[in-house]
């Protein structure tokens, strides 16, 4: 082994005793699993009432009986519920399904196959579609576009959101930019919360596609960590102000609020886009789960409501993310082989590893029995050109089996981080 090294053997200590760690590690035969945000069972638990609501009720506030076809913007009490929420005025919010992201892949179909406000044809018919896509960002985003064959164009991630000189200049010179995808509060992966300054700019500046569509996927509206919450600016008025009323379209769902699959999920824009919408919804759907809907406005009562939930959300939360810290800066604070963020909201973090490096930390993690969301799933096309991030979701384990694996995947970047060092100076 020394003959690997440099002369003075300055890393033949620390590599000798990661090579050991892992060896251990691997030895305990660990199965734990860190690949998706998902709330833990304990955050499931929470809303237990909602399985036994609205038991004998079935007429909403303004007389709709929920269990009848009809209704396909949602009952209005919960549209006010989310409003401000979401930082969408009421009568210009849908509730409809379980999933935003069914939202969003319905709303990329209906732009292809039918004309948006604004445009001139519809997509499908276009020669080409693109996507700008902030990086590193979330994988079904990246998904959406290659099921429809939407090209992706990365733009980096700034502590500000995206990189807004990039982005402006894309979508000023290309007319084949028809949208991006945006993750403004607490983004996944990073937790970056998009500044003032940012929903400024793109409220308001030049595209060259007259549809052009700012995908605004808000899914940790309310989901802080820490004593105080991030607010973002509203971008639907921003847009409005800007005189680009129809350029976003705001996406949200109860799914990490209440329970996961069997939430509610919301769109919100301006009134062309959302008669847009419902004009094609219509074609498919007689009508979301009202019964569902009622059960939300009866277990969360109103936004202050909703604010007291995630307080209880963020009491079981909050120590996960204090651990992957603790853990991170014990194991791998100045070595220079890792940096990570400090997220304010959210459910992920963002581990960085010496470039070259991401996908066999990752491989071996799994060979130790600790998998983790797969290198480059954080970037289009599954390509990390970097091959330097890794995304964490310390949610859903117990707070001791993430221990348990923060430990080991710190192990697996001390141990691939100083081998690379050692190749280099070989």
């Amino acid at each position: 082994m020394t003959t690997e090294l440099s002369p003075d053997n300055a890393l033949a200590g620390p590599l000798e005793r990661a090579r050991q760690d892992y060896q251990d590690l691997a030895g305990r035969g660990l199965s734990l699993n860190l690949t998706r945000g998902k709330p833990a069972p304990e955050q499931l638990d929470l809303s237990e009432e909602l399985l036994s609501l609205p038991g004998e009720r079935h007429i909403s506030a303004d007389g709709t009986d929920v269990r009848n076809y009809g209704g396909l913007q949602g009952l209005p009490e919960l549209r006010e519920i989310f409003a401000g929420l979401l930082q969408v005025p009421a009568a210009q919010l849908l509730a409809a399904g379980n999933s935003s992201l069914e939202l969003m892949h319905d709303c990329l179909v209906h732009a292809l196959l039918s004309v948006l406000p604004g445009a001139g044809s519809r997509w499908v018919d276009q020669e080409r579609i693109a996507f700008l896509c902030p990086v590193p960002g979330y994988d079904r985003h990246f998904a959406l576009c290659e099921r429809f064959g939407i090209e992706m164009i990365p733009v980096p991630m700034t502590a500000e959101g995206p990189d807004m000189d990039a982005v402006e200049r894309l979508v000023a010179e290309d007319p084949a930019v028809k949208g991006i995808w945006c993750v403004p509060k607490y983004s996944n992966p990073d937790g970056v919360s998009y500044s003032d300054a940012t929903v400024a700019r793109l409220a308001a500046m030049s595209t060259a596609a007259p549809d052009f569509r700012i995908f605004w996927d808000n899914a940790y509206a309310v989901h802080h960590l820490t004593d105080e919450p991030v607010e973002i600016a509203d971008l639907l008025a921003a847009c409005a102000e800007a005189g680009n009323p129809d350029r976003v379209f705001v996406f949200g769902s109860t799914s990490k609020i209440t329970t996961a699959g069997a939430g509610v999920a919301f769109f919100g824009s301006s009134p062309a886009n959302v008669q847009w919408l419902l004009g094609n919804n219509v074609k498919r759907s007689i009508g979301p789960d009202k019964v569902n809907q009622l059960r939300h406005v009866l277990f969360l009562r109103d936004a202050d409501g909703v604010r007291a939930h995630m307080e209880r959300q963020r009491a079981l939360l909050q120590p996960k993310f204090e651990t992957v810290a603790r853990i991170l800066d014990a194991e791998l604070g100045g070595t220079g082989l890792a940096t990570w963020t400090s997220p304010k909201g959210g459910y992920f973090v963002t581990l960085e590893v010496p470039d070259g490096c991401a996908e066999d930390v990752v491989r071996r993690a799994a060979e130790a029995g600790i998998v983790l969301t797969p290198a480059g799933a954080t970037h289009p096309y599954a390509d990390d050109p970097r091959d330097a991030v890794i995304r964490i979701a310390p949610t859903y384990p117990s707070l001791a089996e993430l221990e348990q694996a923060i430990h080991g995947l710190a192990v697996c970047v001390r141990l691939v981080g100083y081998e690379q060092r050692a190749r280099a100076v070989a």
